[in-house]
């Protein structure tokens, strides 16, 4: 392939000294998206994308294959409370999952459904909260992909809306009282309240009544003085007596924790009792219909633990499932309608999950739930009122999402709602590979192919590494599409993500975000050393803070990978905090306002580690007009600073996708960009599509 010709990209003559340290920006002029040098600019690398990747070969089989695997559907677990159940599900025809309910007299109905919101699919439905009785539902929707949640109720037996949109309720809860008339949110301050720029946060926690005005009659019950990044969360238990609220700092990795009995305080100024403040671990708690108080955490047990306590006076905690030394706890349920009530334990060893049941009086493991494989478990239910069933949802690589249904009177699982599409899987072989990093920490791997498969194949090396969030077996089109076409696929379970705990994810942020480089590498070493796949078939992929990563991998170790997927990615770590929620996430990276944190940002910064002279590997960046967590000028600023250094013929495009943010999309958008990505990285590596 020759040379692409790159857009011209002024390079402006733009240094800053940080701390001592002289640093270059000559494309900070790109930072602006309404520049009308950056539209001409966006406009060509546009051209350049469509003239490179329209073109090539097995794009129309790829993408008919990609829909076919798709039209499986999905299917959410069921929630229930008073006589009705909420789920959502996806049929084939449906660009997005749509909010059903089944009335008590076992009708099933549409209640919310995003294309009949807009027709043009670019609204995504981001959360739904019903009230404890099931008569009103509190939603939240986004317009665009900007993520800004306007939040709405309506009734549930009418269908009609009562009131919204409530504006600025992003990243917010919605704890209900009993009765529905009444819910606790956070919302943030008007823009012309904080100081310009900061309109992303100060965020407070409000008591709403049903009906009101919420700019003037909302009652502001927690936040005022605290930090303007702080998050925070409220829930009300099921008989409406505890009202517990929890506060974190932007990401990090700890929260503070009150709780207050709203019989002995009333709801507009309840009295908070502290359960955790000013300590280094996340805490949850949750009262029970036993009237504990079940107090979830990773405090002195990085693997988490669960606790009880009394409600009235909660810092007395016992460990009622203690630390497991090498599985992760992850989640919880109680069936007390049994001779000896139990609790369900969901746990993630290495990335796989299980559940355990124990008594549930004393925590005593008595046995565990069947599960059809290694797969991934997630939204462990039971019924408000109590019961004997629990639901959870369940995933594998070569599994549509699904809902089992746990009966502890039999001890039996039983699959309880299917996908509803009807898809023909390819057969895959998934095996989990530990290897070793550069300091010597074990490490692992899904590596998924096809049966029998020999030799070096092309192959695709996928990772996360950050913010406590683990990769685990799912069922996904672009893998099954990939490695049916002969390819290979790897997932790293690099650390700063959860899959071996707290620890794990701390070993991988701040000064250690190294480790996650070194893992990284690693993970493509070890693909060579076995002989699946070559350095000139090896290609790399991620997203969001993987964007971060596989910049680092690209500038660190060019000559390791052939090919490179970077979507909506952070890249120029020196001005981050500057952009979309930037300032919350400085304990994860750190901030450039601190000498010492600089000089670990600066580190590994992928635009300030491009040289001019090296052959860097084929790249696409993927970003996403609308995105208001990441500011696509990094993956802008990355681009043109690739396609002047670089000395390779190998293409740096630029693929920029607008009505879009960083998250939730419209099937036949994930079709395409998966349809763009594969077909790149296909044509770079040599796998045949065709």
């Amino acid at each position: 392939m020759n040379r692409p010709s790159y857009p011209p990209a002024p390079r402006e003559d733009i240094t800053e000294d940080l701390h001592g340290h002289p640093t270059d920006d000559p494309y900070r002029w790109l930072e602006n998206r309404d520049d009308p040098g950056t539209r001409v600019w966006l406009a060509a690398e546009d051209d350049l994308f469509h003239e490179v990747v329209d073109a090539l070969p097995g794009r129309e089989r790829l993408r008919k294959r990609l829909g076919e695997l798709l039209a499986a559907g999905s299917v959410g677990t069921p929630v229930w409370r008073g006589g009705r159940r909420f789920f959502t599900r996806r049929s084939a025809d449906q660009e997005h999952p749509v909010l059903y309910t089944v009335d008590p007299d076992g009708g099933e109905r549409a209640l919310l459904d995003p294309v009949a919101l807009d027709p043009e699919g670019t609204t995504t439905l981001d959360a739904w909260y019903p009230d404890k009785e099931g008569r009103r539902l509190a939603y939240k929707v986004s317009h665009g992909g900007d993520e800004e949640a306007l939040l709405y109720v309506l009734d549930v037996a009418s269908g009609e809306r009562v009131e919204g949109p409530i504006d600025r309720s992003r990243e917010s809860s919605v704890a209900w009282l009993p009765g529905g008339e009444a819910y606790y949110y956070a919302r943030r301050l008007p823009a012309d309240q904080v100081p310009e720029g900061e309109s992303q946060y100060h965020r407070r926690v409000f008591l709403h009544r049903v009906g009101t005005d919420p700019d003037a009659d909302d009652v502001l019950v927690f936040g005022e003085g605290r930090d303007k990044t702080d998050y925070y969360g409220a829930g009300v238990s099921r008989d409406g007596r505890w009202l517990t609220i929890t506060a974190s700092q932007g990401t990090a990795p700890r929260n503070d924790l009150w709780i207050a009995d709203l019989a002995a305080s009333s709801p507009e100024r309840p009295e908070l009792k502290a359960v955790q403040v000013g300590v280094d671990a996340s805490t949850g708690l949750y009262v029970g219909r036993d009237g504990r108080a079940y107090v979830f955490t990773d405090r002195d047990a990085p693997r988490s633990r669960l606790c009880v306590a009394d409600p009235a006076d909660p810092a007395e905690w016992r460990d009622l499932i203690p630390e497991d030394p090498e599985a992760v706890l992850s989640d919880f349920a109680i069936l007390d309608d049994l001779d000896r009530p139990v609790l369900l334990a969901g746990w993630t060893r290495h990335a796989i999950s299980e559940i355990t049941v124990h008594d549930l009086a004393t925590g005593e493991r008595i046995g565990e739930v069947p599960v059809p494989g290694l797969g991934s478990i997630g939204g462990l239910v039971e019924r408000p009122e109590g019961g004997h069933e629990a639901w959870f949802g369940y995933t594998d690589n070569t599994t549509p999402s699904s809902v089992l249904r746990y009966d502890a009177r039999t001890g039996e699982t039983s699959v309880w709602a299917q996908a509803p599409g009807t898809v023909e899987v390819p057969d895959l072989d998934a095996r989990q590979v530990a290897y070793t990093s550069y300091d010597g920490t074990t490490v692992r791997m899904l590596v998924i192919s096809r049966p029998g498969s020999t030799g070096p194949r092309p192959a695709i090396l996928y990772g996360y590494g950050g913010f406590n969030i683990s990769l685990t077996p799912a069922y996904s089109a672009g893998i099954l599409a990939w490695v049916e076409a002969g390819g290979v696929y790897a997932i790293a379970n690099l650390r700063g993500g959860s899959e071996e705990g707290e620890d794990w994810h701390r070993a991988g942020m701040r000064e250690r975000k190294q480790n996650v480089f070194d893992d990284f590498h690693s993970a493509a070493e070890k693909l060579i050393a076995d002989g699946l796949t070559t350095s000139d078939r090896l290609a790399i992929s991620g997203g969001s803070n993987g964007g971060l990563l596989v910049g680092a991998a690209l500038t660190q170790r060019p000559d390791l990978y052939k090919a490179v997927i970077c979507s909506a990615p952070l890249l120029d770590m020196l001005r981050y905090e500057h952009f979309g929620l930037g300032q919350v996430w400085t304990d994860e990276y750190g901030t450039v306002t601190d000498a010492e944190e600089f000089e670990w940002l600066r580190a590994y910064s992928p635009y300030h580690h491009v040289e001019l002279g090296v052959a860097y590997p084929a790249t696409l960046f993927t970003i996403f007009d609308s995105d208001s967590r990441v500011d696509p000028l990094h993956a802008r600023k990355m681009c043109a600073a690739l396609q002047y250094a670089t000395s390779s013929d190998a293409p740096i495009l630029l693929r920029n996708e607008t009505e879009v943010g960083h998250s939730s999309r419209s099937v036949s958008r994930s079709v395409n960009l998966m349809t763009d990505t594969l077909s790149f990285l296909a044509a770079q590596t040599g796998l045949p599509l065709e």
